[in-house]
């Protein structure tokens, strides 16, 4: 009798602690953040023959240890549509590439940006389908002003995310209006009135800004007026890309903002666009932890895999970071194998130089 309730208890016990630990994890999202992916372009003829799993063979398996992982689409998955000629670039990626997005680990992606809209309302259309069918989730682009500015609200661990997608770069003609087609502008009386209804029915926002300039490795003013008007409206996070180069972090006021992830998977030999990061932010009662993991984006290097970059190569990348992310006192530090963007309270790892 004694060893049956003493048993019984032990039960109990662990029941009871397995249940405390979940409850005290319950609310946590991990969340992982790439930056601009266009399968086409100079890659167009690897993706061809290697097929559309290749270019994140090297950092699928990461992606998918997160909850929600997020990147930016910089083209449209379709086979049809009018092409925009009023710009040098245009691009159109097969739309086998829908399923290698979802086996790769992605569950959000951003579409407001100056690519989305190079085919047409029928090119959007397509993707958004494709989309769709591989339950990827989307943000930034639709058939008229109020799809584009639609969240997508994803749900894990008992927590609600919204996501919203801004673009702020030219063609105009690529905006969403009342009866067209197009892309979320990202014009503050749009994005503030967006996040504070997102945070009505969400736990936490994430907002994402196509915006700057290409090459750039400093935001220009209105990106950090912007990112923290968002901020101020409610966002948790904010997230851009366009520059494809990477710059500077900035923690204000309890939110997070990554001015450029530059280039994740990315059809181009541009020499400029080295080195990316995966940002993987924890959300527990706002932004608890951000972890920047080094990339080599150089495709000349890696032939348009992104691989991650350790040693000093790695260190390389989070001191040119820590370096444009000077104006706004933010550190990255080195602590137990990992570079971590230093909380507002101090005390917390080496600092890497």
């Amino acid at each position: 009798m004694i060893l049956m309730n003493l048993s019984a208890s032990l039960s109990l016990s662990a029941a009871l602690l397995l249940s405390t630990s979940f409850a005290a994890h319950a609310g946590k999202i991990t969340l992982s953040a790439v930056g601009d992916i266009m399968l086409a372009g100079s890659g167009a003829a690897t993706f061809a023959r290697a097929g559309y799993q290749y270019p994140f063979a090297a950092t699928s398996h990461e992606l998918r240890r997160a909850d929600i992982s997020i990147g930016n689409l910089e083209a449209p998955l379709a086979t049809g549509g009018n092409e925009f000629t009023d710009k040098k670039f245009r691009f159109k990626v097969n739309p086998k590439a829908a399923g290698a997005l979802k086996k790769a680990g992605f569950s959000v992606l951003t579409l407001a940006n100056n690519h989305i809209m190079d085919f047409g309302s029928r090119g959007l259309q397509e993707t958004l389908e494709h989309l769709d069918r591989h339950a990827i989730s989307y943000a930034g682009a639709g058939g008229d002003i109020e799809a584009a500015r639609k969240p997508a609200l994803l749900e894990r661990n008992g927590k609600k995310v919204a996501f919203l997608s801004y673009s702020l770069t030219h063609p105009v003609e690529f905006f969403a209006g009342v009866d067209r087609a197009g892309t979320a502008p990202g014009y503050s009386r749009y994005f503030r009135e967006d996040i504070r209804k997102a945070r009505s029915s969400a736990d936490y926002v994430v907002v994402s800004f196509h915006w700057g300039a290409e090459r750039a490795v400093h935001p220009k003013p209105y990106q950090t007026e912007t990112a923290r008007r968002a901020v101020d409206a409610g966002a948790d996070l904010v997230i851009g890309h366009h520059p494809h180069v990477l710059q500077g972090v900035e923690r204000y006021r309890g939110g997070l903002i990554l001015y450029s992830l530059g280039n994740f998977a990315f059809g181009s030999l541009s020499r400029h666009a080295d080195a990316s990061v995966m940002a993987r932010v924890v959300l527990d009662g706002g932004v608890r932890e951000v972890e920047l993991i080094p990339l080599n984006v150089r495709n000349t290097e890696v032939r348009f895999q992104p691989n991650f970059l350790k040693g000093k190569r790695g260190r390389e990348v989070i001191s040119r970071i820590n370096l444009l992310s000077r104006q706004w006192n933010t550190k990255i530090v080195f602590e137990g194998g990992r570079y971590l963007v230093k909380p507002d309270k101090p005390g917390l790892g080496q600092a890497v130089r």
